[in-house]
């Protein structure tokens, strides 16, 4: 039976959709064939999501030196109802910061360390002025997942 990626992702703007396609385009590489990658956006996605799959890549942009408000509802939505079932689920985390994404990532942390689920990366940071080089580490991080949970090693 193959195992679910879910990537939920916070896009409102050109470049953050490339971010979120470049995670799915990783997670979807040829070589992974036996994955399934379920994308949402976060006020689309709930805990019937993540109680169905086998790990969670989340995304957002910094608003105010915080997670999108998109990603916190969908935080507020899921917590409790996935709190006693999903501990131990693999994650990963990019945030897109116009800054330095510090209070951004120690947000998402908290929330992650609350539901015990465990990382498998340090959270990806794309700090400052958007470059190319971004889609590129996103689609990285969107196809060491999706090998990582292929191979049995998240």
């Amino acid at each position: 039976m193959p195992k679910r990626l879910l990537i939920v992702a916070h896009a409102p703007s050109p470049n953050t959709l490339r971010l979120r396609e470049a995670a799915e385009r990783g997670a979807r590489h040829p070589d992974v064939e036996n994955v399934e990658v379920v994308v949402k956006a976060p006020l689309e996605a709930g805990p019937e999501d993540i109680r169905a799959c086998d790990a969670i890549l989340l995304g957002t942009t910094e608003n105010l030196g915080y997670m999108s408000g998109a990603l916190k509802d969908f935080f507020d939505r899921s917590y409790y109802p996935v709190l006693e079932k999903k501990q131990g689920l693999p994650c990963a985390l990019y945030v897109r910061a116009g800054h330095d994404g510090t209070g951004t990532r120690r947000a998402v942390e908290g929330i992650v360390t609350g539901l015990r689920w465990r990382w498998v990366q340090e959270p990806l940071i794309l700090r400052g002025d958007w470059q190319e080089a971004f889609v590129e580490r996103v689609e990285e991080l969107g196809l060491y997942l999706a090998a990582g949970l292929e191979s049995g090693i998240l």
